[in-house]
Parts: C-alpha cells; structure tokens; sequence
C-alpha cells in the first residue's frame, strides 16, 4: 500500500512540474497567486478563531464573538473579495480563450464547472454518508446536524460564486458595452439594499448576497478587459480611496468593525455583504495592483511558480474539506480530553493555537491526499447522441438544481440535517456532467 502511495504522488509530482513549466507566457500568474493566498487566508481565519468547548455535549464560538479586539484583524483576513476579483479574471479569460477555438457559452460553462462541482459532490456524498452512519449508530441527530453544517460553511460561498460563474458570459457583454458603469451601478444598488436594512426592511437587502459579490466579481472582468487598468494612477487612489471609505463607514458610520459576521450585530458585513466589505474589495484592488509587477516578476521563478502551480491544483479541495478537518480534531480531541479547554482569549488559549493549528494542517493534508484526485482527474463521461437544445436544457437545469440544493442545505440552518436538497444537488449535478458531453454544441 505504502509503495502505491508513493508511485501515486511520484506520478502527481511529475506532472506537476510538467504543468508548470509547459506554463503559457500569456498567463496572468498573479491570477494564480492571489487565488492560493486568499483560500490559504480564509483556511487560517477559520482556524485560528474558532473555539471549541466540550462539557458533557459540544458547544463554542468565534472568538470574534468573545474577543473585540480581534475584528479589526477581518480586515486583513477577510480576503473572499480578492477570491471573487481574480475570479471574475480567470473566468474573462477564460471564457475568451473557449470562443477563440470557436466553443460557446454553454461549453465554457460546463468547463468552467468541471472542478467545482465534481470535488463539491465528493464532499457532499461523504458528508452524508458519515452522517447517515452516526444516526444508525445512535448519534443525536442535532449533533449530527450542527457537525454537518459546520462542514458545509465553505458551500454558502460557491453558490454566490457559482452563480457569479454562469453569469460571466451576461457580464463580459456588460463590461464591454458599459465599462465601469456596471460595478458602479452594483455597488449603489448594495447601498440601497443597506438603506433599507438600516429602515427596518431586511428582506430589500437580501439580493446583496449576489449583487455585492457580482460586483467584486466585475471588478476581475474590468480588469482582464483593461476597463480597469493596472497603473499606479489607479491603484493608489483605490488602495487609499477604499480605506478611507472603509475607516469612514466603520469607525463613523453605521456599519460593525468586523468584516466576519458576528451573531447579535444590528448589520453584519457578510450576512449579506454591505457597502462596507466592498470598501474592503476596493482598498484590497488597489493593493493588489500596486504590487502587480513584483508579483509577476516573482512568480517568473522556478520555484514559487511551481509550488503555486501544485496548491492550486487541489485549491477547491483544501478550501471545501479545511472545517471538516476542524470537525474531526474536534471530535478526536475534546471529549477524550486530549485537548485542554482555557478561557477563550487567556494566554493558554492563545498558545494553544499553535499545536490546534499543526493538528489541523495534518489532517487537512490527509483530507487531501484522500480527496484531491477528484478535483485534479475530473473526467466527463459519454452520453447517446443529443442536439444542442437538449444540452443547453440540460446545463441550465443543472447548474439550477446544483444551486438549489446548495442553498437549500445553507438555509436549513444549524442542527438540521437537508435530507430533501441532497437529491436536488445530486441530480443537477450528474444533469452537468452528462452535458459536458453530450454532442451537437461545442
């Protein structure tokens, strides 16, 4: 068993280092920089600011909740608008890249999915396996639950992303006919939707959760079309522009310090995302354009490039399984009381998040090993012949019913266990992978 292992990572070494030095000299690398660093952020967020209890039955928080001093760090580990910005990149480019061998939106859209839905039905179908086996065994089914959700917590961000990715071809046009207009609008529609969250109508601010990451999403696109340009002019007004908006709407204005949500807060800056966390989005544009050439110039190594080569490779796999690794050390760790249990913020606990962090990196890595070759050998399979009618049906049911079911499950809240959306996920996502193949649309 050891020997296959190592034929099998000898095999997954080489072909990385084939990958990255058959590297396009086109290739936006930063692209591919920024996406492992903002994972890699939001990985060690969670990590470092979840608290665990266990006395008699699990309990805890974040540490957000308990310690006010730690909000202002959001600002620097919040980095999901830096993920939506390169995605609206990539998805530019690559979606340009599908129509110039002369592919259509719809064969884009299965590509471009390929890799998040396939390691997303992995994680999916495992989870309620093991779910299904704890209730056999006795398991309280609100235990089950809250570990389930936990879990899941990385899925609220890829439906918004999801979505953000079959409306890339919408968005492109946009870009292309109005420029800077269309973040510009999005934005103001987010503003209004805080308005009228701030006047007691909640529900009017509830398309924010798409419109605020479209936005940052759009910023991606602008700057792949060169609406938004990489010059200094720029990104200096951005980087400066957006804290001060930041500063202003935090410390003077309505909106909390924490760019996390935190349970109890009159508006939370991600539940769904303000005016705020665009502020965020915008000073984080800026940074990342001003550092753009020495970024590059770096990435034009050997080394780094192949290391980041390999972490992306397996980014939507590290970024899906790193709060199931939480679940398990939890379960491992506490109730054996391997795990002392400090007041959340003495020094104890804070050192304790040393030897909590090695732990969860350890088992992440074998959630990977486990895992990764779903999201690095993804292959579509074969399918009778179709027209393009019954595939383009096939791509907009599925990718509705994949959002569905994702949504479902977040909307079922903590402690419940969303029996109904796991066939709905399922069937939209076997209705994607059928498509990818089906003949009679390129």
């Amino acid at each position: 068993m050891l020997q296959a292992l190592f034929r099998r990572s000898h095999g997954v070494a080489r072909a990385l280092r084939q990958a990255a030095e058959r590297t396009p000299p086109e290739r936006e690398r930063l692209i591919d920089l920024l996406r492992a660093v903002a994972i890699s952020m939001v990985v060690l967020g969670h990590w470092l600011s979840v608290s665990v209890t266990y006395r008699g039955g699990f309990g805890g928080a974040s540490a957000l909740e308990v310690l006010p001093w730690t909000r202002p760090l959001t600002w620097l580990f919040q980095v999901m608008p830096v993920f939506f910005l390169v995605g609206g990149f990539a998805n530019a480019a690559s979606l340009d890249s599908q129509r110039r061998r002369g592919g259509t939106a719809v064969s884009w859209l299965l590509s471009r999915t390929a890799r998040l839905v396939a390691p997303t039905s992995m994680l999916v179908l495992v989870l309620s396996g093991v779910a299904c086996l704890a209730l056999v065994l006795g398991a309280d089914p609100k235990s089950v639950g809250t570990a389930v959700w936990l879990a899941c917590v990385p899925l609220w961000f890829l439906i918004v992303y999801l979505a953000a990715v079959f409306l890339t071809p919408v968005m492109l046009a946009l870009d292309r006919r109005a420029g800077l207009a269309v973040p510009v609008v999005l934005m103001t529609l987010v503003a209004l939707g805080d308005v009228a969250r701030l006047l007691g109508r909640p529900s009017l601010g509830q398309a924010n959760f798409l419109l605020a990451w479209l936005a940052v999403h759009q910023l991606g696109i602008a700057w792949r079309e060169g609406t938004l340009p990489v010059r200094r002019a720029v990104a200096l007004p951005m980087a400066a522009g957006g804290l001060a908006a930041l500063v202003a709407l935090t410390v003077a204005g309505p909106y909390p310090i924490s760019m996390v949500a935190i349970p109890g807060e009159r508006l939370q800056n991600t539940s769904p995302p303000t005016l705020a966390l665009l502020a965020l989005a915008v000073t984080q544009t800026g940074i990342v354009f001003l550092l753009h050439d020495r970024g590059i110039r770096w990435l034009g190594r050997p080394r780094p490039w192949l290391v980041i080569v390999a972490v992306n490779s397996v980014i939507m796999t590290v970024f899906l399984w790193h709060l199931t690794a939480v679940v398990i050390a939890a379960l491992a760790l506490y109730p054996t009381g391997l795990m002392p249990q400090p007041a959340t913020g003495s020094a104890q606990w804070l050192l304790l998040r040393l030897p909590w962090l090695a732990i969860l990196a350890v088992l992440l890595t074998v959630l990977v090993a486990l895992f990764g070759w779903v999201e690095r050998r993804a292959r579509p399979i074969t399918l009778p012949q179709a027209n393009g009618g019954l595939r383009t049906a096939a791509t907009v049911t599925g990718a509705a019913a994949v959002i569905a079911g994702l949504l479902g499950a977040a909307l079922a809240g903590q402690g419940a266990l969303p029996v109904l959306m796991l066939p709905v996920y399922l069937c939209g996502a076997a209705l994607l992978r059928l498509a990818r193949v089906c003949p009679g649309s390129r």
